[in-house]
């Protein structure tokens, strides 16, 4: 169940003293990356921190993360029977992400992190993660159309809806590459605000990561994570050179990963695994296909799963190019998450071969994940293979992946 609004998280989390320092990360895209980033940023500077990112991959417990790993499960579980132990005596009725946001601060508390870098879920200003009280910096990434029955219908709608993570006297870091109606609403609503507004440059950045092997979307994350990390500490800025040996280790799993199914399929080549689920992350993953993957003799194999409602149209006509070759598949169910939806593989396949997918080659594996990405093992051959179109299809991939 999605009920946005902060009454009943400020609620559960009023006996969590909340000591650490927030730095607090909304957006439509590129919030995870800037977590991990920010992660790695704090882990190379010996400074205590967690982590909660959403929605999980695995487990329910591994979007909690303390000093860069996953919380073990006893320690999540023992703060979670703790938060829903006040929502029965509260009789609070809190929703799960309301659950789970408090339970991640119980932990944040237990652990005596001195930083606390938190993903919002949906939205920012009535996201539970908005309860939020020692903010020291925010930071506001890309964004674009998506979950517009909660957010709002046009761009600026759901900008106002993200800027509403900012605090008076805190600095917030923004995207400088969003559009400009965007930034707009961010500048206005900075004034309104009493924040401190601060565009991140990829100037300094793109010279730090010559010779790296970074992709323009994550140059511009990584802007963002800098920024923030210099913000949040003030008179202990470090360059961003400091840090490169961290953040090459740094991974976030389902952003355009590279994974070995051979265990499941057989197959030697490793597929690339991204959870892009809206137009404008799919823009990003059709731009690293075309540049690192597509070839004149060799179609994309590309196994597809969606969440009901998505803009699958818009991400097809940026994936999906004539003679690729597709299968569909539903995820798995959710754990935590039962209002989530997985799209018809019919109808995916229609839309396919609508933006050009091969007829021949189009494949409806029902409930099978593993089955799909055997069939796109086998008629990829040792051609390219993408698996896409939703975060909860990579966590059915890892899982099937870590099972085997």
């Amino acid at each position: 169940m999605i009920d946005l609004g902060l009454a009943r998280v400020g609620r559960l989390v009023q006996h969590t003293p909340q000591t650490w320092k927030a730095i607090h990360v909304a957006g439509t895209n590129g919030k995870g990356s800037i977590c991990a980033y920010l992660s790695a940023m704090l882990s190379a500077s010996g400074l205590s921190h967690a982590r909660f990112t959403s929605p999980h991959l695995i487990d329910r417990w591994d979007c909690i993360a303390i000093n860069g790993r996953p919380v073990p499960e006893a320690v999540f579980r023992d703060a979670e029977e703790v938060v829903k132990q006040r929502d029965r005596d509260g009789r609070i009725g809190a929703t799960e992400f309301e659950l789970l946001t408090a339970t991640a601060f119980e932990i944040f508390h237990r652990q005596k992190v001195e930083y606390g870098v938190v993903e919002v879920g949906l939205g920012g200003k009535l996201d539970a993660t908005n309860v939020l009280k020692q903010k020291a910096v925010t930071v506001i990434a890309k964004i674009g159309l998506d979950h517009q029955s909660f957010l709002g219908s046009t761009i600026e709608e759901i900008a106002l809806q993200k800027a509403g993570i900012m605090r008076p006297g805190v600095p917030c870091v923004v995207d400088a590459s969003n559009q400009p109606s965007v930034l707009s609403v961010m500048e206005k609503h900075a004034r309104a605000v009493g924040a401190d507004l601060h565009y991140a440059s990829t100037a300094g950045v793109t010279d730090a990561v010559a010779g790296e092997k970074f992709e323009p979307h994550q140059i511009q994350n990584l802007a963002c994570a800098h920024t923030a990390f210099c913000l949040a500490r003030p008179g202990h800025e470090q360059p961003l050179a400091d840090f490169l040996p961290a953040i090459r280790h740094a991974q976030w799993p389902g952003r355009l990963q590279k994974v070995d199914i051979s265990k499941i399929t057989g197959r030697q080549q490793e597929v690339l695994l991204d959870g892009a689920h809206n137009p404008q992350s799919a823009e990003v993953l059709a731009q690293y296909v075309e540049k690192h993957l597509r070839s004149r003799d060799k179609p994309i194999t590309w196994v597809l799963a969606a969440t009901q409602g998505k803009d699958m149209n818009g991400i097809f006509s940026l994936l999906l190019k004539p003679g690729d070759q597709v299968t569909a598949v539903r995820f798995g169910p959710v754990d935590g998450m039962p209002w989530i939806k997985p799209a018809d593989p019919a109808e995916l396949l229609g839309l396919a071969v609508r933006h050009g997918a091969q007829e021949a080659t189009i494949h409806n594996a029902g409930d099978d994940v593993k089955g799909a990405m055997i069939w796109a093992s086998q008629v990829a051959k040792d051609g390219p293979m993408v698996i896409s179109g939703s975060l909860y299809l990579v966590s059915s991939v890892l899982r099937a992946l870590r099972d085997s």
